[in-house]
C-alpha cells in the first residue's frame, strides 16, 4: 500500500542509504499515483499478461484494500487514512472495470471475426505464411462475468452490471464506426459493411450469454439514425453514391452482369468529396491488426465492380422502406433527364436531320451504304455535345433502368427465401413422396398434424378477431423485412 507514516530515515540495512533517496522524494508528494499501489500493480499485471490461469483470481489483490481500510479504522483509528484508501479504491476500481471491459470486448470481437472468417482463406494464408490468423487463446472471463456481489470497503458491487454498461457503449460505438467507414467510401463498401454487421451480431450473441445487453436490432437502428426517421444513414449514403458516382461514372457489362467504373480521360462528374474514414482501434473493426488486414484483402475483391452480390446486400440492408425511397428518388432523376437535357438535345438533332434519307439499293454493297449514311448524317456525327453530354445523359438513364431491374431480381430472390421460411406457419407443406401402395392424402394429413403447432395464422383465425389477424400477419411476414 502507499499509505503510512512519512519516511524520515531509511531503516533497511544495506551498504548505501542513497538508494532510498528516490523513495523519500516520492514520499513528499501530496498523493501517490496508483502505479505505486501494490494491489493495483498486481491487478494490472494480470490484465496485461492475459494469463488464463490468473484471470479468474484478478479480484484477489483488490481484497488488500479491505485489509488496509480495516487497519486504518481499527488499529490506527485515523479517518483521513480511510479516506485515502477509499479515494484510491475508487480510482483503481474504475480503471479496473474500464480495462477489463475493453479486454473482454476485444476478446469476443476477435473470436467472432475468427469464426466468421472464410475457412479456405485461412488455410491458404497459413500455407503461404501471409498472415498469422490464430483463434484467440481461451480465457476465463466467464468467472468474472458471473460476479454480481463483489465486496469492497463494505460495498456490494455488481461487476456484471458495470461491465454490461461499458460493453453496451463499445458495441454501439463499433456499429457507429462500421457505418462511418461505409460513408467514407464508395458504394462497393456495402459488402464490407454487411460483414462488419454480421461479426458484430455474432459478437453480441456470444456476449449475451453472460451479459444482459441491449437488443442488437435496437442498437443498430440507433447507430443508423433510424429510430424515428423514415430512413437511416445507410439509405442516404447509398442514394448519394448512386446519384453522384454510380450513375454518371459506371458502365454496364452484359457479359459479366456487372457495372465497372469508367476509366477514360473525360470526367462526366465533378470530384466526389467524401468524409474521412474515422480513426479507430482494431477491436472496433475486426478484432486484431492481422484480422483487419485479412478482411481488407478479402473484401477488396468486391471493390472494383458492382454486381449481383452488391445488389443482394443492398436489398438486405435497405429493406422495403429504403428501397422504396431510393427508387422514388431515381424516378425523379430520370424524369428530370427526359424532360430536360434529353428532350432539348433530341429536338436539336431532329432539326439537323436530313429531310430525305431513303434506303439505298443493295447493289452498292456494305461500304457504299455506310458511306451514304455517313454523308447524310455527318452534321449529327460532328455535333460537339453529342458524345460529352447527350450520350452521357443516355448512360445515366440506362444505368438507372438497369439498377432498378437488378434490384428487383435480387429482391425477388430474397422474397422467395422469406416465403419458403414462412410456409410452415401458413399451412403450406410440400407434397410428400409416396411409394407404391401409399396414399398421398394420408401422408399429407400426418404432416399437417405434425406441424399443426406451427400454423400460427390458422390458430389466430380460429381464436382471434379480424383486426388481430391483420396485425399478426403484418408482424410475422412484413415487419422483419422493413
Amino acid at each position: 500500500m502507499t499509505m503510512g507514516r512519512r519516511i524520515t530515515k531509511c531503516t533497511v540495512r544495506h551498504n548505501h542509504n542513497e538508494e532510498c533517496n528516490d523513495l523519500i522524494t516520492m514520499e513528499k508528494r501530496i498523493q501517490f499515483p496508483i502505479d505505486m499501489s501494490m494491489p493495483w500493480i498486481l491487478t494490472d499485471h494480470i490484465l496485461k499478461t492475459k494469463e488464463p490461469s490468473m484471470m479468474e483470481y484478478v479480484l484477489y489483490p483488490l481484497d488488500l484494500y479491505n485489509d488496509s481500510a480495516l487497519y486504518a479504522l481499527t488499529i490506527f483509528r485515523k479517518q483521513f487514512l480511510y479516506d485515502e484508501v477509499e479515494a484510491e479504491v475508487n480510482l483503481c476500481f474504475d480503471q479496473f472495470v474500464y480495462k477489463l471491459s475493453e479486454q473482454i470486448f476485444a476478446y469476443y470481437k476477435q473470436l467472432a471475426a475468427s469464426i466468421f472468417l472464410d475457412k479456405r482463406f485461412r488455410v491458404e494464408c497459413a500455407a503461404l505464411g501471409a498472415y498469422l490468423l490464430p483463434y484467440p487463446r481461451a480465457n476465463r472471463y466467464e468467472t468474472l462475468l458471473k460476479q454480481r456481489h463483489v465486496q469492497l470497503l463494505g460495498r456490494s458491487i455488481d461487476l456484471n452490471k458495470l461491465i454490461t454498461q461499458r460493453i453496451n457503449a463499445d458495441m454501439q460505438k463499433s456499429l457507429d464506426f462500421a457505418i462511418s467507414k461505409f460513408e467514407a467510401g464508395d458504394i462497393t463498401g456495402i459488402m464490407e459493411l454487411d460483414g462488419l454487421l454480421q461479426v458484430n451480431r455474432l459478437c453480441h450473441k456470444l456476449l449475451s450469454k453472460w451479459l444482459a445487453l441491449d437488443d442488437f436490432d435496437c442498437m443498430f437502428r440507433e447507430a443508423n439514425h433510424n429510430v424515428l426517421a423514415p430512413y437511416g444513414r445507410i439509405t442516404l449514403h447509398v442514394f448519394w453514391e448512386l446519384n453522384y458516382d454510380f450513375l454518371p461514372n459506371y458502365v454496364y457489362n452484359a457479359a459479366t452482369n456487372r457495372f465497372t467504373k469508367y476509366k477514360g480521360q473525360i470526367l462526366f462528374a465533378g470530384q466526389i468529396q467524401r468524409d474521412k474514414p474515422p480513426q479507430m482501434s482494431h477491436h472496433y473493426l475486426w478484432g486484431t491488426k492481422y484480422l483487419n488486414m485479412a478482411y481488407t484483402t478479402q473484401y477488396g475483391q468486391y471493390s472494383g465492380f458492382v454486381g449481383p452480390h452488391h445488389f443482394h446486400t443492398m436489398c438486405k440492408l435497405l429493406g422495403y422502406q429504403g428501397i422504396a425511397v431510393v427508387m422514388e428518388e431515381l424516378l425523379k432523376i430520370v424524369k428530370s433527364l427526359i424532360q430536360g437535357n434529353i428532350l432539348q438535345f433530341t429536338k436539336t438533332l431532329m432539326s439537323a436531320m436530313p429531310k430525305v434519307c431513303k434506303l439505298p439499293r443493295y447493289e452498292y454493297g456494305s461500304p457504299g451504304i455506310l458511306g451514304y449514311y455517313h454523308a447524310n448524317l455527318n452534321d449529327i456525327v460532328q455535333y460537339p455535345d453529342a458524345r460529352t453530354e447527350f450520350f452521357h445523359n443516355f448512360r445515366e438513364f440506362g444505368n438507372t433502368i438497369l439498377f432498378c431491374l437488378l434490384m428487383e431480381q435480387a429482391l425477388s430472390q430474397e422474397e422467395v427465401c422469406d416465403l419458403l421460411q414462412a410456409a410452415p406457419f401458413q399451412n403450406i407443406l410440400p407434397r410428400p413422396f409416396c411409394k407404391e401402395g401409399e396414399k398421398p392424402e394420408t401422408k399429407q394429413k400426418r404432416l399437417e398434424v405434425k406441424y399443426a403447432a406451427l400454423q400460427i395464422v390458422t390458430n389466430i383465425e380460429k381464436l382471434g378477431t379480424a383486426k388481430v389477424n391483420i396485425v399478426i400477419i403484418i408482424f410475422f411476414f412484413y415487419v422483419p423485412n422493413l
